[in-house]
């Protein structure tokens, strides 16, 4: 039985969910130069009762990521001076960067192709002028140079998040220690546990401090393993993401029946949104507090 906290947060008698790991949605993503698609993106989020979206970009070269940077942040800067016109839109609160500081072991759906080495110029080409838009980078604390840009990204007020890594459990500990506050789509893209060598995820389920993001959809995670991590971690350490794609449908009952899958066959990305999955974890009898405090209270306090 999971511990009931009582630091709720609803609004209008319904869950105030945040997702800080969103790639797109209804046939739109982050892969674009037009504001309008991450506007209708937030529209979307919006329709499913979520409050809040970090769009996230996937790793690709530096101008490419500057340019969807530039979009999400003209999407932003249109949202605020128009906010009435859509009212039920997902607020857009900044971007996440997913790369290109990442092991191309684990590069899952991503392209490793566009994995780069961590360091001080390329980490400031990326992100010189988009201080105020950047909430989030992914990166693999084990490659030469990954701490000390976890350091960089800390200290810059960016939440840095440890994914699609190879890390073991000293190295993860390590970045963790040099700024890290948190784990991608934890058990995903990632090493797996290993008796002898419990890796990330080890170190996920046992440091109390550290943050770990949960793709609950019916595909990424078997019910057990999500009930794992909720027996085992505070339940203010957990935050449930959608990590939807452009072909993720909208508002499809069925949704939960159908995976997505790239040409290959494996997984590209969820199937439900962050309001949508905590709905199916109280179905399957998780705790409603925990599950709501993951759905969004514990996403603001990450995002600071």
């Amino acid at each position: 039985m999971l511990l009931s906290r009582p630091v709720l947060w609803y609004d209008c008698g319904k869950m105030k969910t945040i997702d800080i790991h969103t790639h797109g949605i209804g046939g739109y993503d982050t892969h674009t130069k037009d504001p309008e698609e991450i506007l209708a993106m937030a529209s979307i989020h919006g329709s499913s009762d979520v409050s809040a979206i970090v769009p996230t970009i996937y790793s690709g070269t530096l101008e490419e990521m500057r340019s969807q940077l530039a979009t999400i942040k003209r999407a932003m800067e249109a949202q605020a001076e128009h906010r009435s016109s859509d009212a039920g839109a997902a607020v857009i609160l900044g971007a996440h960067l997913e790369g290109p500081f990442l092991n191309p072991i684990r590069a899952g759906a991503l392209d490793p192709a566009t994995f780069i080495e961590p360091g001080e110029y390329p980490l400031r080409s990326l992100v010189e002028g988009f201080e105020d838009v950047i909430k989030i980078i992914t990166v693999a604390p084990e490659l030469s140079g990954g701490p000390e840009l976890i350091t960089r990204c800390a200290k810059a007020g960016i939440s840095v998040s440890m994914g699609h890594t190879d890390a073991t459990f000293h190295e993860a500990e390590a970045g963790f220690h040099h700024g890290a506050k948190g784990i991608t789509h934890f058990m995903n893209a990632a090493r797996p546990f290993h008796q002898r060598e419990p890796g990330i995820i080890g170190f996920g389920l046992l440091n109390p401090h550290i943050f770990v993001e949960l793709i609950a959809d019916p595909f990424h995670l078997h019910p057990r393993s999500i009930e794992l991590v909720f027996r085992l971690k505070d339940p203010s350490k957990i935050m449930i993401v959608s990590d939807t794609v452009k072909e993720t449908p909208v508002m499809v009952r069925d949704r939960r029946k159908e995976a997505i899958i790239d040409g290959n066959g494996a997984l590209k990305g969820g199937s439900m949104t962050v309001t949508e999955a905590a709905q199916r974890l109280m179905s399957l009898d998780f705790d409603k507090d925990a599950v709501t405090r993951a759905a969004g209270t514990n996403q603001a306090v990450y995002l600071g």
